[in-house]
């Protein structure tokens, strides 16, 4: 029977052409102790090259999750900028890397994960599970006037955290849309053939919606959207004014005892316009440094530091923050 199944000759010497070569397995990180994270590590963007000796990112979504570990009384966290985007959960920053697994402490976790990977290198977070592990960090037997508190996320009242749900509205849709036409996409990722992770855009951002720029008179389908620059600029002008009498003399924002999400938000707004630096002259029309792109830039900025109470608490709050964190080893 095996005389049946022997491979021709001429089979044979082809097959020679192609050895198989067999290689010893590669030892996992698993088993290198210098991956194992000693304390929490939050990975983001870089802040800008300008922007010497800082830690906080110059994205305003990782240097919202800075201010909200900051101001949550976290110290000692380390700051991994080497780390892209697509190197994170779900390829976005920022992630929070952290030596102990977000899971039951009850299960064991060679049960849980099917091995000893997060037993020995921590885990991973995405930014919507780090309010969670900063809740089991900060843990501890709560009485009933602590326990209401934590249900009203440290406003003040249900009015104000009631309310807070308006400005974060007011501060991740227009305040946002201005800050687009900061900082707009570089002419490469529009172009770039690689799936984009749905960035927010005008389109998302403005209410309502901008309209398309083709009409409905037009031969072609509904493309694009059409952006009134001047508009955004309106809110983002109105905006600014509410946020600065709404806080007024206030330590927290909504005159809350202490820091709430709303106040790592409003921060992390404020500080990204302050210190994006405007770029150096550029006579092309389509550059980021033209004349026109340069004076939306002032404007934005001009709108805040002419407001004393804004620039004093934006400048309170980034020394809070920026003594929570440490460059990482």
């Amino acid at each position: 029977m095996s005389a049946l199944l022997t491979i021709p000759k001429p089979l044979q010497s082809f097959f020679a052409l192609f050895p198989l070569h067999t290689y010893p397995p590669i030892p996992t990180l698993s088993h290198v102790p210098s991956h194992t994270p000693t304390s929490a590590t939050i990975w983001v963007h870089p802040p800008h090259p300008a922007s010497q000796h800082s830690l906080l990112s110059s994205d305003v979504e990782c240097l919202k999750w800075q201010a909200f570990l900051a101001l949550r009384g976290l110290k000692s966290i380390r700051v991994r900028f080497d780390v892209k985007s697509d190197g994170g959960v779900d390829g976005r920053l920022p992630c929070l890397h952290v030596p102990t697994p977000l899971v039951d402490p009850s299960v064991p976790i060679k049960e849980k994960n099917g091995d000893e990977w997060s037993a020995r290198v921590g885990e991973v977070l995405p930014a919507h599970l780090i309010p969670e592990w900063v809740d089991k960090t900060l843990a501890t037997e709560a009485t009933e006037g602590q326990v209401e508190e934590k249900l009203l996320e440290g406003y003040k009242d249900i009015e104000a955290k009631d309310e807070s749900r308006a400005w974060v509205a007011l501060l991740e849709g227009t305040v946002h849309s201005a800050l687009l036409t900061l900082t707009p996409p570089p002419l490469l990722s529009l172009l770039s053939l690689a799936p984009q992770r749905n960035p927010p855009s005008h389109s998302t951002l403005i209410t309502p919606p901008p309209p398309p720029f083709t009409g409905f008179s037009s031969l072609l389908p509904p493309y694009g959207t059409k952006v009134s620059i001047e508009d955004i600029e309106t809110k983002y002008i109105d905006a600014i004014g509410a946020l600065s009498e709404r806080l007024a003399g206030d330590r927290w924002f909504l005159g809350s005892q202490n820091p709430t999400p709303l106040d790592a938000l409003l921060f992390a707004y404020l500080h990204t316009i302050l210190n994006t630096p405007i770029p150096p002259p550029s006579s092309s029309p389509l550059s980021s440094s033209s004349p026109k792109a340069r004076a939306k830039s002032a404007v934005l900025r001009i709108q805040i530091t002419r407001r004393v109470n804004l620039v004093a608490w934006e400048k309170r709050v980034r020394a809070l923050v920026s003594a929570a964190f440490v460059p990482a080893e």
